[in-house]
């Protein structure tokens, strides 16, 4: 692992968290939204992550020789998916989006859940920041050792 591999690993996941906050404070934006630019209700998004994976000749040659070495390479979204489950029913005959019985299909967005969701990508998040400055913190008491 190189020296700033740490500080790459927890940039990744930095990035992603973000996206994924994003995403979230979309959801939330648009939890009401009966009527997209397609005529649907606004559908919820997820962002789906993977482990980050670069297979150089040295990664390669590194993993081969060194069994237990499997450090890894951080995170990367594969994607912003919609999720497929359905719409709500609510019944508002006076909405302007509502069919001949009085429904309105709204947005599958449930606050509580991006509201969980929320806070579970903020401790990622703070999480990657914490290794972030322990990883500078690190290298700075190493500089320290050559004066």
């Amino acid at each position: 692992m190189s020296l700033f591999g740490s500080i790459n690993i927890s940039s990744s996941g930095l990035t992603a968290e973000r996206l994924r906050m994003d995403i979230i404070s979309k959801n939330i934006a648009n939890a009401n939204t009966t009527r997209t630019a397609n005529g649907t209700p606004y559908k919820r998004q997820v962002v789906t992550f993977k482990a980050a994976e670069t297979e150089s000749f040295k990664t390669h040659l590194n993993k081969h020789m060194n069994k237990n070495n499997d450090i890894g390479n951080g995170v990367e979204v594969t994607g912003v998916k919609e999720d497929q489950s359905s719409f709500k029913r609510v019944y508002d005959p006076g909405h302007p989006d509502a069919d001949k019985k009085g429904y309105v299909l709204m947005p599958n967005v449930n606050i509580v859940t991006e509201m969980v969701n929320m806070i579970s990508a903020t401790r990622a998040y703070e999480a990657n920041v914490t290794a972030l400055n322990s990883s500078k913190s690190m290298m700075m008491k190493a500089l320290e050792i050559g004066r």
